[in-house]
């Protein structure tokens, strides 16, 4: 079972909420930040490629240059952006000399970022709103396959057990892959306990 309150999106006050998103509006080409010169050096752990990644879809163009303009704002450049779907959701992989302090604690600063970004995407919009994932070195993306292999884990223990099992205490969007990852199992269902930064998922057998 997965929970709305583990996706929420909070409403803007009206003076961030109307004003101007680049490349969400008409009147040409979005603004886009100038790029230092020379190549981007990649370090750290490579992103996992999916089948279509890399090229932005026309439709994610705006969302991309907004991402790009905020890196810049933080003072994180150079940077590439590539567009890879997910069978979680759609991720914008960013690759840079040095994004360890975009990363932060256990993803913290990266979630923090994210909760903002698709927060000013979403900016007035009541429907057809788009979520995207960012991720930095392909962080998220070795996270969330971590969390698949110890959401399959703790269903076989949950069934060998017969007893609910509680996980450690995860951001929103790794509680998220949880849910997902054992949405179809006719053995357990999935609940969020607890208050942030506590809140975690318990299994329990059907």
């Amino acid at each position: 079972m997965i929970y709305e309150e583990d996706f929420e999106f909070e409403e803007q006050p009206a003076n961030i909420r109307d004003r101007q998103i680049p490349g969400k509006t008409g009147g040409g080409e979005p603004p886009r930040t100038p790029r230092a010169p020379g190549p981007v050096q990649r370090r750290g752990r490579p992103a996992q490629r999916r089948a279509g990644a890399g090229e932005v879809p026309k439709e994610a163009e705006a969302a991309r240059d907004l991402l790009r303009e905020i890196l810049d704002r933080m003072g994180v450049a150079p940077v590439e952006i590539e567009f890879i779907p997910r069978e979680e959701g759609e991720y914008f992989e960013v690759t840079g000399p040095d994004l360890a302090a975009l990363i932060g604690r256990r993803g913290n600063t990266l979630e923090a970022l994210n909760h903002v970004f698709n927060n000013i995407m979403n900016a007035g919009v009541r429907t057809n709103r788009r979520y995207y994932t960012i991720d930095a070195e392909g962080y998220r993306a070795h996270r969330a396959d971590q969390l698949k292999s110890l959401a399959l884990a703790t269903l076989e223990r949950c069934v060998r057990e017969k007893t609910p099992q509680s996980l450690e205490p995860m951001l929103p969007s790794e509680r998220k892959i949880v849910h997902l990852a054992l949405a179809s199992s006719d053995a357990v269902r999935t609940e969020s306990e607890g208050e942030e930064p506590e809140r975690r998922v318990v299994v329990h057998p059907r």
